[in-house]
């Protein structure tokens, strides 16, 4: 077969097939090149997740009747004021999103500079329908009907309405957040189901479009190193999702869904975090424009940086200083359902063998005394004055429930500490501690103990026994399928060795070829400090109980467990009242 120049309307097609995948891809052109505009506000309006129509209107720059009939040209654009593309600062600069949107729907522009007449152009999958004036306030609006329309095989791949609809919002979302200072609004069906006004800051932002809790379970990030700058908001480790979709990331202003960024985001969460569970953040990077390359990928989704180590170690740096400064905080948010919980009348309980009484008693008493089982909890006797709860955030200890939940009375309320979960951050820390000051202290065993695996196990141990070494745990192959425990880490004591090897066993198969030597280590921290820790179900002195929680006051993460679950609640007094009905 010969070599044939292909003609345009097969060319536009091909780059559409490129750039608009579904309706949010032309909405993502569109709403960039109203930013680009130097719009102050956006107002998007959809049918059909899209599908029928999307529409952004503008109150930008506006355009000339001869700059929108050349907008619609391939490779025409007024964003590279020269030749170095590498120079680009705006949004879009590629000049194929129209005329590909055009070629495969119904793509409408009115536009109107201010001080001159307003401007209409219609083009119907590629061939020029319309032209004329029209009226409309200073700005653009662009109107996209019937995408794909003519292109059975690209709109069969369509998803649900409702499926378009959500990517369409993500879409608005992502470009809003990076653009505090712009107005959005977005419209579907008939009904407005987005609004954010101009001039926000941006962590109010950030909380507007994602969630409204997200101001009081967050930390701000703020690192600059070596020309680089990160800034933003991090959830708290316990204010997390069971899927990735809160994430935001954005590179000058652009966003991007970047598999280094979402990697460096995983490392600096995998500490505090379960792994099927995702943090909530939005980090804005700040780099020169000749240090990161944004025309390589056809929707500008995608970066290449010149020195992804630099860019790694920022985000995790920015990320984990931050959490550190968010100390022992916790998420504070009282489930409804568990409010509901509370009985409104005690129930009865249920009826008990009478206790013998004296005739005195039956003087006093009109019938037999019935008591339920006595609860699950304790109080010492108080044999000096207790401590005042001024001075510490997490209170002081009162009593122990069911063995698990130390009880403790702050100043502003009353805070219940889950002893197994706050004690297995506490000895991580302790151990992290004790790795960075050179090797952690090490318990000789007076027995060797001898853990039995089966052979690939102990393979994956003996290939990490020097790393294990440093944290303590002195591991020695004692034949094919067993290891030989010699030390254990000082801080753990010589408690469930084979236990605790079999867990790292476990640990290293699922995860060990997917992490750097840095989160193997704390992955293999992780898990000796949960079986180093207070269990459930011991009984703990009071002031076994305040050194806990004087410990969790000045250690870092201490708000959340190894696994991302909080170790501390707080009812407020306002929620106690609540509960007996007082306000």
């Amino acid at each position: 077969m010969s070599i044939r120049r292909l003609p345009p309307h097969l060319v536009n097609r091909i780059a559409a097939g490129e750039v608009v995948e579904r309706p949010a891809s032309a909405l993502k052109e569109l709403v960039e090149n109203a930013v680009d505009a130097g719009a102050t506000r956006i107002a998007v309006r959809l049918a059909a997740g899209g599908t029928d129509l999307v529409e952004v209107t503008d109150d930008g720059c506006g355009m000339t009747p001869a700059d929108m009939a050349l907008a619609l040209e391939r490779h025409a654009t007024s964003k590279l004021p020269d030749d170095r593309i590498e120079a680009v600062a705006t949004l879009g600069f590629r000049g194929e999103a129209l005329p590909s949107i055009a070629s495969v729907a119904r793509l409408t522009i009115e536009s109107r500079p201010r001080g001159s007449d307003g401007w209409s152009l219609t083009v119907d999958n590629g061939d020029r329908v319309a032209d004329g004036p029209a009226a409309l306030p200073p700005g653009t609006r662009v109107r996209v009907e019937s995408l794909f329309a003519r292109v059975p095989a690209r709109r069969k791949f369509l998803r649900s309405p409702r499926s378009e609809y959500a990517a369409c919002l993500d879409t608005v979302r992502r470009l809003a957040m990076a653009r505090p200072d712009i107005g959005f609004s977005v419209e579907h069906d008939g009904r407005v189901v987005l609004t954010v006004p101009p001039g926000e800051e941006q962590p109010a932002r950030v909380a507007a479009l994602t969630d409204r809790a997200l101001a009081a379970n967050s930390v701000a990030v703020d690192l600059e190193r070596e020309g680089l700058r990160l800034g933003g908001v991090a959830g708290l480790p316990t204010f997390n999702r069971g899927v990735a979709d809160h994430q935001y990331l954005f590179v000058n202003g652009r966003p991007v869904r970047d598999r280094l960024l979402v990697g460096a985001v995983r490392g600096a969460y995998a500490d505090v975090l379960a792994r099927d569970r995702h943090p909530v953040v939005a980090l804005f990077l700040d780099v020169p424009a000749d240090a990161v390359d944004v025309n390589v990928h056809p929707a500008k989704t995608e970066v290449r940086f010149r020195d992804p180590g630099l860019v790694r170690g920022l985000i995790v740096s920015g990320l984990r200083h931050a959490l550190d400064a968010a100390g022992f905080r916790s998420v504070q948010r009282p489930s409804a359902a568990a409010l509901g919980a509370w009985q409104a009348e005690v129930p009865a309980a249920p009826a008990a063998a009478p206790l013998p009484v004296t005739p005195a008693q039956h003087a006093v008493w009109d019938r037999p005394a019935r008591f339920a089982a006595p609860p699950m909890a304790r109080a010492e006797p108080a044999y000096a004055p207790p401590p005042e709860t001024v001075a510490h955030p997490l209170g002081v200890a009162r009593g122990q429930v069911a063995k698990t939940y130390i009880v403790a009375e702050a100043e502003d309320g009353l805070v219940i500490v889950d002893q197994h979960a706050a004690h297995e951050r506490l000895v991580l820390e302790r151990m992290r501690g004790a790795t960075a000051d050179g090797a952690v202290a090490r318990q000789t065993l007076l027995l060797p103990e001898v853990v039995e695996l089966d052979e690939p196990a102990c393979d994956r141990l003996e290939a990490r026994a020097a790393e294990l070494t440093e944290l303590g745990l002195e591991l020695e192959r004692f034949g094919p399928a067993a290891m030989l425990v010699r030390a254990m880490p000082a801080l753990l004591g010589t408690g469930d060795a084979k236990g605790l090897v079999a867990d790292l066993a476990d640990e290293l198969a699922a995860f060990d070829q997917a992490l750097s030597l840095k989160e193997r280590l704390d992955l293999v921290a992780a898990t000796m400090a949960c079986h180093g820790s207070v269990r459930a179900g011991r009984l703990l002195s009071v002031a076994e109980m305040n050194a806990l929680l004087r410990e969790m006051e000045v250690t870092p993460h201490s708000g959340q467990c190894n696994h991302g679950r909080p170790t501390w609640v707080k009812l407020q007094h306002a929620d106690i009242e609540k509960l007996f009905g007082r306000k």
